[in-house]
């Protein structure tokens, strides 16, 4: 029943009381914003009580009744101590690292508070998502006067963009007899890739042959050094010559020729055979984006929406994978 009523109390909180869209920019809680109720714990602290005050009464002893007003203002200090342990608290989203569809987004917070903020129990509201399984509350030890860093897990069922859920931060300090509560909403949102499923590549074609890139540059014989781009692989930088600059020069990547480097086009029409769906058919231009940036190759992309012409790159990655996860769906505003 207690547990019932606390759930009761909770949405009626956070659907009446707070407001239904999150906040950009840092947000702090007020005590209008913080509810409290006794736990468990509490609730069994207040029946001995009365049981101590009624056997006291009985048999008319004043230590009795010394003792059991003693432990009352003991819980009622612990309240006030509960309450304030969450007052003044401010939290700010910062930017969020994309993941693949299945895995756990990790939303990054920076919280601050005036003084030491001891047993902070964070969590994702389970009434907002009620069909994902949501990981235990996390504990956090806030020192006084710094921001400390917030990492939460989200579940990340589906590509595109995930908005944050309403969080919710809640206290037992000092005894554990009362729970304080509240319901923070700080605008943050996480772009989740397509699952990735991987299969063979698609055959490459010679620079030139329906390509844009140059035909002098292959993979066999060491042609010399020039400065590193921001498409360029880390594998071709030229490490040994850095080390030697000491660090004083641009990075310098090594340049090959002797061979005809291939481009490759990953394109939607080539996953009609691999699958019907479009989730399947994402996720295979997924599996082929991540093999084809790990094989050092230039590829390019080809998607009902959207052409990416061949080059290599972390940078040329993420500007796929972007695609990816934003193809055929309304909301396609920027990452950055």
């Amino acid at each position: 029943m207690f547990t019932a009523l606390r759930r009761a109390s909770n949405r009626l909180s956070a659907r009446l009381i707070h407001p239904r869209a999150p906040k950009a920019g840092t947000l702090t809680l007020t005590r209008k914003r913080i509810y409290i109720l006794p736990t468990r714990a509490g609730l069994l602290y207040a029946v001995v009580l009365v049981a101590m005050l009624v056997g006291a009464i009985n048999y008319d002893l004043a230590l009795g009744h010394a003792l059991v007003f003693l432990l009352a203002s003991l819980a009622l200090v612990s309240m006030v101590h509960t309450h304030k342990n969450l007052q003044n608290l401010s939290l700010r989203a910062q930017e969020s690292p994309p993941v693949h569809a299945g895995e756990m987004a990790s939303f990054h917070f920076l919280v601050h508070a005036p003084e030491a903020r001891p047993a902070l129990e964070w969590s994702v509201a389970q009434e907002d998502v009620p069909m994902l399984p949501s990981p235990p509350p996390q504990i956090q030890h806030l020192p006084a006067d710094t921001e400390a860093h917030l990492y939460l897990n989200v579940a990340a069922p589906r590509r595109g963009w995930l908005t944050l859920p309403r969080l919710r931060v809640g206290t037992r300090y000092p005894l554990g007899l009362f729970y304080a509560w509240s319901y923070p909403w700080p605008a943050a949102r996480c772009l989740i890739y397509p699952r990735a499923l991987f299969s063979p590549l698609p055959p490459g074609q010679p620079f030139g042959a329906g390509g844009t890139g140059p035909s002098k540059e292959g993979d066999e014989d060491f042609a010399g050094l020039r400065e590193r781009q921001n498409a360029d692989s880390p594998r071709h930088i030229a490490w040994k010559a850095a080390a030697r600059d000491g660090g004083e020069r641009p990075l310098l990547v090594k340049l090959f020729a002797g061979g005809a480097q291939e481009e490759l086009w990953l394109d939607w029409a080539a996953t009609e055979w691999l699958a019907d769906d479009v989730e399947t058919r994402l996720s295979y231009l997924t599996g082929w984006v991540l093999s084809a940036e790990d094989a050092g190759c230039a590829y390019g992309l080809r998607l009902p929406d959207a052409n990416f012409a061949p080059a290599h790159g972390m940078g040329h990655q993420r500007r796929c994978l972007e695609a990816l996860a934003l193809t055929g769906l309304a909301d396609r505003g920027s990452a950055a």
